[in-house]
């Protein structure tokens, strides 16, 4: 059900219901009385209940279901202040959960030190850490299970983006004999015809 007051019209009634007077609640609140006299009038509407008797030369005072509208609006108002205190505080400042993905064959290399600085630097941040292999990873990423993922630039989908940490060569091991042995680079393709055992991760 949609809410149809407003913490404006909140904070007139308080302010109305505090002072006693509409007049006093105008000077208060910085608006004109009529403003506050509406307000109250359409709390009254929505919630179907009298909240005030009015009394012509002695102001206002509070019906019963009225004191007790006052108090939960009072209690509103301040849970919305603290709300906004809380949103003040998200915005000035890095906090909360942070689900992190890492590849297998890096994580025990990369991960630790990484993460070391990164909750040194945000120290109300909780960092929770999956390791898997790069088809997980890119799985949990479009589900949403964690915010980012540490992992090779391989099979991306384009609505992910990518941004370089490092640059990571390729290496291989070859035996001492070996006639590639005392190079100090090679190609793919010198190797194209080479037995050899490659790690098997997607």
């Amino acid at each position: 059900m949609p809410l149809r007051f407003t913490l404006r019209q909140l904070e007139y009634f308080v302010a109305v219901g505090e002072a006693g007077s509409i007049a006093k609640a105008a000077e208060q609140v910085n608006v004109s009385p009529p403003s506050i006299s509406a307000s109250i009038a359409q709390l009254e509407t929505e919630f179907g209940v009298q909240l005030f008797v009015r009394k012509h030369s002695h102001g206002l005072s509070l019906t019963a279901g009225g004191r007790i509208f006052l108090k939960e609006a009072a209690r509103l108002l301040n849970d919305a202040d603290a709300l906004h205190d809380v949103a003040g505080d998200f915005a000035e400042k890095v906090r909360g959960p942070l689900a992190v993905g890492c590849l297998l064959t890096f994580a025990q290399i990369v991960l630790p030190a990484l993460r070391m600085r990164f909750e040194r630097a945000y120290p109300d941040v909780r960092v929770r850490q999956f390791e898997r292999n790069q088809g997980q990873l890119l799985e949990m990423l479009q589900r949403g299970e964690i915010d980012l993922a540490l992992t090779y630039d391989l099979e991306l989908s384009q609505d992910m983006t990518f941004e370089p940490l490092m640059l990571v060569p390729a290496y291989v091991m070859l035996p001492a004999g070996h006639r590639f042995a005392a190079k100090a680079s090679i190609t793919t393709e010198e190797l194209a015809d080479e037995p050899m055992v490659l790690l098997d991760l997607p």
